[in-house]
């Protein structure tokens, strides 16, 4: 493939002047570099430097420097064609790259050291070994320089650098002060002029079309998106680890800090600006010589080198604290997204940057490697919140609380929502308490207490003008709550940060002391915070981890049963959002195979496929290409009576099996409920609880209902999650009866149950008639029809499994999403297969309806 193919894609050249990409070999044994001044959306300096018949090339921010003191950050960009040294002028608007082109210095250059080979053969070299040493001849640049890649980042991340010699300078170098006057006043017009002709080119129609949408055509033409940071969880207990970074948990705002041409938006994870509210630390941002995204927390710092909330709160009205804007990661940078980079890289290119910026308003925050102790330490010395822990090849998933970042608190802190306050007692004026809630995993308002501790007079009336708009003459919470003083209702808006001792048995704050209101995060998104295991959150942390961990190569053959199985396409994402991809899929179903396959051997399979991942829309495959297929694999001929015509069903009773259809893009596993030796007569009856704009809580509700209804008549049933929205109950039979007999006895049960909780479920098919209900689904039972198996992942967001459950997990923490591909492994190393008994039990479900008969016997006597 040619070297020059990235520039030709890049380019338009109908529209731009720059000479097409052709390869070509200099006159002569001189090799020529040259350095271009680029005034595009920001001003850098190109270095490029023949090699090989084209020019390699480097984005330099700052420009060369011939201060040896001076490390300037180079990022290596496509190869451009030899012809490229001479273009000057204006790349149009729209296109790539576009704004004012000027040569600012130009040569030839020797290498410093010769191994005897050729020279573009020993350039190359050391550019692939990431350590280039060049004698430049130029006008402005002269003598030695070296260009470095940077160890731990990017592919593309170099440092170019002025050797110490008869050339150098000890002065301030700017490369800007060797540019004619001209120069300058030429990019800084075609810029506006640029600018100029994009407005015009916005049509009435669009002015139209944007008003109508409530936008301006300016945000609609020009506004960024908006990014959301990731999110750490919280563990239970410290740890050591190789490969893991720990830094100090920061007390303060999280901010997303977007820089671009020296303009800077600053804002909150929730989106809210932070402009005006900081303008210092967005006036040293202004000074940052790239375009970058940086994540990191507004922070106070006092002299120790601690985080101050209180003092944070109260920036407004005394601002004499040493405002921070603490940074520890970079999501952009000079529009390359590294968010795809693992931390460690994003971290040293970050760090290089900050140090670039020489502003006390902007600091990097340092990290230990490997072991946490003396940073956990110092933590509870020093009366931190707590220390952070980061896998160091993790990638940033934007927007979600990943176990890839986990968080170890050593004081106790909760967000919650102010829900109201209780009326004064004694001295304190207008404010007893605030009355404080959460939202559960259910979305519903739960209470967790009062909280009158850490409120003083001035915070007080600050509080209390903030709730007046916010009044309400009801209660946010679904229960009624107790007080022992008349409470004032507030729309439940305002977020606040408070400490406490612990959570009570009935999940109260116990001894809240109030820090602080929120204004950096939702009230939508406020979760009481329950540790996970530190053990097993750290083994599987690598679901924002680096895709190579999962599956490094494209193309892998496994082998297994003795029989060798090609995979393909291995780091095809197959959850862009989650950064799961194809290949860490078909590892889950390795290692759960033994699970898996109880519940697929010798059934009929009904292939769900999504071989571009879960954002495609996928499909069904029931009759297999026998022919395509390895001649391992078992397929079973059964006439469908849908499609009129036999059809060949693929039969799973082995690993290899299990991973070819996951090779194929199967997602889910679907098997039908009946074997191949026995298709008429299911193994289980299914209820599937079908949530339609309702509560999950509804959903635990009903088939606590239906568990209670089938033990009193002496059948053992199962439950597992769907791993979509609802719950799935298995009755097993053993095979005894045939499917009629088992649908008769679902319809039984769902219809009893139905009558038993008519304003929360429905039996009735038609969607818009079981609107907020819960579905009770009796139609599955029948020849034909597959639901996913135990254990199966889904293709929905979050890769939740459909999860094997003891009767006791049904409670009002019960949540989809608890049970994913990532942890999926860990609970059945911790629990075993919950379901290891199901067909060792066989309901008779004769006595059953036997006992149904005399109940309702008695019922009428």
């Amino acid at each position: 493939m040619s070297s020059l193919k990235t520039y030709d894609e890049k380019r338009d050249f109908k529209q731009t002047a720059e000479p097409k990409g052709a390869k070509r070999k200099s006159a002569g044994k001189q090799h020529i570099f040259v350095i271009q001044r680029h005034h595009a959306s920001r001003l850098h300096y190109d270095f490029r430097l023949e090699v090989d018949g084209v020019l390699k090339s480097w984005a330099v921010p700052k420009g060369p420097s011939m201060n040896p003191a001076d490390k300037r950050l180079a990022m290596q960009v496509e190869d451009h064609p030899y012809d490229y040294k001479d273009f000057e002028g204006v790349i149009p608007e729209g296109n790539y790259g576009a704004g004012y082109v000027y040569v600012w210095d130009k040569g030839n250059y020797e290498l410093l050291r010769e191994d005897g080979s050729s020279f573009d053969k020993a350039a190359n070299k050391e550019i692939k070994e990431g350590d280039l040493k060049i004698r430049l001849k130029g006008r402005k640049v002269k003598g030695e320089f070296a260009l470095v890649k940077m160890k731990n980042t990017a592919d593309n991340a170099w440092l170019l650098l002025k050797h110490k010699d008869d050339y150098a300078v000890k002065d301030a170098y700017n490369s800007e002060d060797f540019t004619p006057q001209r120069v300058k006043d030429r990019g800084v017009k075609e810029k506006e002029k640029m600018k100029g002709e994009g407005k015009k080119k916005v049509s009435p129609a669009k002015v139209k079309a944007a008003s109508q949408k409530g936008k301006t055509v300016k945000k609609a033409k020009q506004q960024r998106a908006l990014f959301t940071p990731m999110m750490a969880t919280l563990v239970d207990a410290p740890f050591n680890r190789e490969g893991w970074l720990f830094e100090t948990k920061w007390d303060g705002y999280r901010a997303i800090a977007d820089v671009r041409n020296g303009k800077v938006e600053l804002y909150s994870r929730n989106h809210l600006s932070f402009n005006k509210d900081y303008a210092p630390v967005v006036e040293a941002l202004e000074k940052l010589q790239h375009d970058a995204v940086l994540d990191g927390e507004i922070v106070i710092l006092k002299k120790d080198g601690t985080s101050d909330f209180q003092s944070l709160q109260n920036y407004k009205n005394d601002p004499s604290g040493n405002l921070v804007y603490v940074v520890f990661d970079m999501l952009e940078l000079d529009g390359e997204d590294l968010k795809a980079m693992p931390l460690i890289q994003r971290k040293e290119l970050l760090k290089t940057v900050v140090k670039q910026l020489k502003n006390k308003g902007v600091v990097y925050s340092e990290h230990i490697s490997d072991n946490s102790d003396t940073l956990y330490q110092q933590a509870k010395e020093k009366g931190w919140e707590g220390i952070i822990a980061k896998e160091a090849e993790s990638l940033y998933a934007e927007g979600k609380r990943a176990m890839a970042w986990l968080k170890i608190k050593i004081i106790d802190e909760q967000e919650a929502i102010i829900c109201g306050y209780t009326d004064p007692k004694g001295s304190r004026k207008k404010i007893g308490s605030l009355v404080l809630g959460v939202y559960d995993d259910n979305k519903e308002l739960r209470y967790v207490g009062n909280c009158g501790g850490g409120l003083n007079g001035t915070l007080i009336n600050e509080l209390y003008e903030k709730m007046q708009p916010l009044r309400q003459k009801s209660s946010p919470f679904d229960k009624k709550i107790r007080t022992n003083t008349p409470v004032t209702w507030v729309k439940p808006q305002l977020v606040c940060q408070v400490k406490f001792s612990s959570w009570t048995s009935d999940k109260q704050l116990r001894q809240p002391v109030f820090l602080g209101l929120r204004k950096d995060k939702p009230a939508k998104e406020v979760h009481q915070e329950t540790a996970k295991s530190t053990k097993m959150a750290t083994k599987k942390a690598a679901v924002t981890a680096a895709p190579a961990k999962a599956a490094p190569e494209k193309e892998r053959v496994v082998t297994l049963n003795s029989k060798k199985v090609p995979l393909t396409n291995q780091q095809k994402l197959y959850w862009p959002d989650e950064k799961i991809t194809k290949g860490e899929l078909i590892d889950y179903y390795m290692e759960m195979a033994d699970y898996v396959l109880p519940y697929l051997k010798d059934r009929p399979l009904s292939l769900h496929r999504f071989p571009n991942g879960i954002k495609d829309a996928g499909f069904y495959q029931k009759d297999v290409d026998t022919a395509a297929a390895p001649d391992w694999v078992k397929t079973v001929t059964l006439h469908a009576a849908s499609a009129s015509r036999d059809v060949d069903y693929l039969v799973c009773n082995n690993a290899a099996t299990l991973v070819y259809m996951a090779n194929l893009g199967c997602i889910e596993m679907n098997p039908w409920l009946s074997r191949v030796k026995n298709l008429d007569n299911p193994d289980y009856i299914v209820l599937d609880l079908d949530p339609e704009n309702i509560a999950f809580k509804y959903v635990v509700e009903t088939a606590l209902a239906i568990k209670e209804l089938l033990d009193k008549v002496g059948v053992k049933s199962f439950c597992k999650t769907s791993g979509a929205s609802g719950l799935h109950i298995y009755v097993p039979t053993g095979g005894k009866y045939n499917y009629e007999t088992c649908r008769l006895f679902a319809e039984y049960v769902a219809k009893q149950v139905q009558q038993e909780l008519p304003k929360i479920t429905s039996v009735i098919r038609t969607k818009s008639k079981r609107n907020k209900k819960v579905y009770i689904d009796y139609m599955q039972n029948s020849r034909g029809q597959t639901v996913a198996s135990p254990y199966s992942v889904r293709p929905k967001p979050g890769a939740t499994v459909s999860a094997p459950l003891n009767w006791d997990e049904l409670n009002e923490d019960l949540a989809i999403s608890n049970f994913t591909m990532e942890n999926m492994r860990d609970r059945v190393k911790a629990m075993g297969n919950l379901w290891k008994d199901i067909d060792k039990t066989k309901n008779d479900l004769r006595k059953a309806i036997a006992k149904v008969e005399s109940m309702a016997q008695a019922q009428v006597e």
